[in-house]
């Protein structure tokens, strides 16, 4: 055949033989300027050797370079465009004139490296400040100075926030929330235990559970011992002389290490542990800087972070398999303050279920220790106030100071069903307080109904051989799912809500969207709910002096998770829509009190138009848990009526097989199986380098 180089005396080498290469364009040879003639075969490419040791041989071997990682994760593009692997030998790629510019090549050219350059610019400008970071440590070697570094820096925040004003500052007689906890401290340690609910109630009379007062008698104790003038019995009310407010404010930061910090750090390693410790860092970065615990807590001032502390610790218990512990926790989270209950239609639910999922035997056996540990942990709580210790007279008093029924529908404008929805019906005129409680007891029951079923049908749906696993992944989302859904009907519909009470709900939504993907509903709604939370408690920030942290924090963590709203409006969803509409909202409500003074007719305007802007965004929320808890559902047993055939993929927490690919991704066992399952050949070269390199390859872009 023209064209076609040949030659009879081929070298017998065990390598298999070499393909007949022909020109490109013309078979015919070409005619240089110098006169030599230039055959059809192609220049010397640095990708090609010599298969022969022999320089007369001329027949060559093309030589693939060993696959790397995905090029979203190398350090910069040009190291992945003109970087060999490390095992290979070829020389480096030549620069390609529009390397430059592959943005631009992204709309332009179809080639793979140009989508794949445009949409890793998109990724790392979605990351944030804390990935950013995260990726830095890790690059220079330093990662095992990532949770050092991250503790550190969290206690630095939470102290700088505490060098501004508190609740009640300079406000006599009652002063604030911080006169009522250094006076549960000062009470405690000069009267005996059946005096604790029952004194001077009309001054801070303690409102919380007996672990919220057992708390105060030891911070009380060590203050004491510090300096008993903090603490004197009924001449040291109002006292805030620089070292006890120090004091003060370091008992809620080492509380808040003691409980909250170890717990949202077990979370990360247990729920997200077969993701990578990169991503387990971000996680941990959401959580510690959330801006509406940090506000309350060390701004506001109070003990909040304990509370959530032990219910985070209890439902890690739970998914590990520990029931009996996450129970005993869980009383402890409603023995030291009692909104806790808004996640007990959930817990309840999901230990329900899990019993009934075990069978009669090994179920009822599980019930009963259950029971036995509840009942045992409060009854050792209120030990003091039962006889012999205390007269029976006083057994009622924790009670009812702990659930203040003839306090009415709210007190303060909170951006909750019955505030919004009184600007026109006005409740506590056109219904009586006991119908008031019986409607809003109602109200509340039907909105935590689905997460009340939910977790026992999703127990009940699962195929007897996952009885085997511990805790089914399934069953993570449910439960979060479960107590977003429960406390937020709470918060909407309950009797006696406060504006701090939205601190529950936003527990278990920054817990889902902490490792969800940008682009996902979760993480967008998620961290529009924490910016509204923070948004509607701005009347009671500004009262106790707190802007500057409030503007601060707010921005420093929408920095830190990597929340711009407003970059991708090309491809704007009705979720981006409807948080640049509320975004805008809260900015000009900003402005229009920060330039106009509200008419004496209606002095509380700014703050009813902060839970109608507010409130909203709350329902609808709460409405897209409802959805979520079903579509979870749904994974365990699909829409039939029968038991399912096969368990879907998890719907927030992805798992990792022992290779490192997602379950979701994983390919089944047997190359023949995925032939005729329609799947694609496995590259050999993709084989090859896996094993000569390791190369842990990952399902999503960017988790980690």
């Amino acid at each position: 055949m023209d064209g076609v180089e040949t030659n009879t005396s081929l070298p017998q080498t065990p390598r298999r033989r070499p393909r007949i290469r022909t020109t490109s364009i013309s078979s015919q040879p070409t005619l240089r300027s110098d006169g030599s003639l230039k055959t059809g075969n192609r220049p010397p490419s640095p990708v090609v050797r010599p298969l022969s040791s022999n320089p007369s041989d001329s027949y060559l071997e093309i030589v693939a370079p060993v696959p790397r990682k995905h090029r979203a994760l190398q350090p910069t593009p040009d190291a992945w465009i003109r970087t060999p692997s490390p095992s290979s030998t070829r020389a480096i790629s030549p620069s390609s004139p529009t390397s430059g510019s592959l943005t631009r090549g992204y709309h332009s050219y179809s080639s793979f490296s140009a989508v794949m350059e445009a949409e890793k610019e998109t990724l790392l400008q979605e990351q944030g400040f804390g990935r950013q970071w995260l990726r830095w440590m890790h690059k220079n070697g330093i990662k095992h100075w990532v949770l050092p570094c991250t503790l550190l820096a969290s206690a630095l925040v939470r102290w700088c926030i505490g060098l501004g004003s508190y609740s009640g500052q300079g406000t006599p007689p009652m002063f604030g929330d911080y006169e009522a906890q250094r006076h549960w401290m000062e009470l405690t340690n000069h009267l005996s235990v059946r005096e604790w609910y029952s004194y001077d109630l009309q001054y801070w009379g303690l409102d919380y559970p007996p672990l919220t007062a057992y708390h105060s008698w030891l911070c009380g104790k060590i203050g004491s011992f510090i300096d008993s003038r903090w603490f004197a019995f009924d001449t040291s009310r109002g006292i805030e002389t620089p070292a006890s407010k120090v004091f003060l404010r370091s008992t809620v930061i080492l509380s808040d290490y003691a409980i909250y910090v170890p717990a949202a750090l077990l979370f990360t390693r247990i729920w997200h542990s077969g993701r990578s410790r990169r991503t387990q860092n971000a996680a941990l970065l959401t959580l510690l800087f959330q801006p509406a615990l940090l506000l309350i807590d060390f701004g506001h001032f109070q003990y909040n972070s304990v509370m959530l502390g032990f219910t985070l610790l209890a439902a890690t218990s739970f998914i590990t398999g520990n029931d009996v512990l996450g129970a005993f926790l869980f009383t402890l989270s409603l023995g030291f303050k009692q909104m806790a209950l808004y996640y007990a239609p959930a817990i309840g639910s999901y230990l329900i279920g899990k019993c009934l999922y075990l069978g009669p035997r090994n179920g009822t056996q599980l019930f009963f220790r259950l029971a036995a540990v509840t009942t045992g942990t409060f009854i050792l709580l209120f030990l003091p106030f039962l006889p012999p210790f205390s007269p029976i007279s006083k057994v009622l008093d924790p009670v009812m100071r702990i659930f203040p029924f003839n306090r009415g529908i709210f007190e303060d404008k909170v951006a909750n069903f019955w505030c919004a929805t009184n600007v026109v019906v006005k409740w506590k005129i056109w219904a009586s307080q006991s119908a008031l409680m019986r409607l809003s007891s109602l109200l509340t029951f039907l909105g935590f109904l689905g997460a009340a079923i939910a977790p026992i049908r999703a127990w009940l749906r699962l195929r007897n051989e996952d009885r085997a696993t511990r805790v089914p992944s399934v069953m993570q989302t449910v439960l979060l799912l479960a107590l977003l859904n429960s406390s937020m009907s709470f918060f909407l519909f309950s009797f006696q809500v406060h504006e701090k009470t939205i601190l529950l709900p936003l527990l278990p939504l920054t817990l889902l969207l902490s490792t969800a993907p940008h682009d996902s509903p979760t993480f967008k709604l998620g961290v529009l709910a924490n910016n509204v939370g923070v948004f509607s408690m701005w009347p009671l920030l500004r009262k106790d002096g707190l802007a500057i942290q409030y503007i601060a924090l707010t921005l420093l963590w929408n920095r830190l998770i990597g929340h711009a709203p407003f970059v991708a409006w090309r491809s704007a969803s009705f979720l981006d829509m409807l948080t640049w509409i509320v975004y805008l909202g809260c900015t000009l409500l900003h402005l229009l009190e920060f330039v106009y003074r509200p008419p004496a007719r209606y002095p509380d305007l700014f703050v009813v138009l902060n839970v109608l802007l507010s409130t909203p965004v709350f329902f609808f929320t709460w409405l897209w848990s409802i959805k979520s808890i079903i579509e979870a559902r749904w994974t365990v047993g699909g829409l039939s009526v029968g038991k399912p055939k096969e368990k879907k993929a998890d719907l927030a927490f992805p798992t990792e097989s022992a290779d490192g690919v997602s379950s979701a991704l994983a390919p089944s066992s047997g190359v023949h199986n995925r032939r005729e399952g329609g799947m694609r050949a496995q590259s050999l070269g993709y084989a090859a380098g896996k094993r000569q390199t390791g190369w842990r390859a990952t399902a999503t872009i960017g988790l980690g």
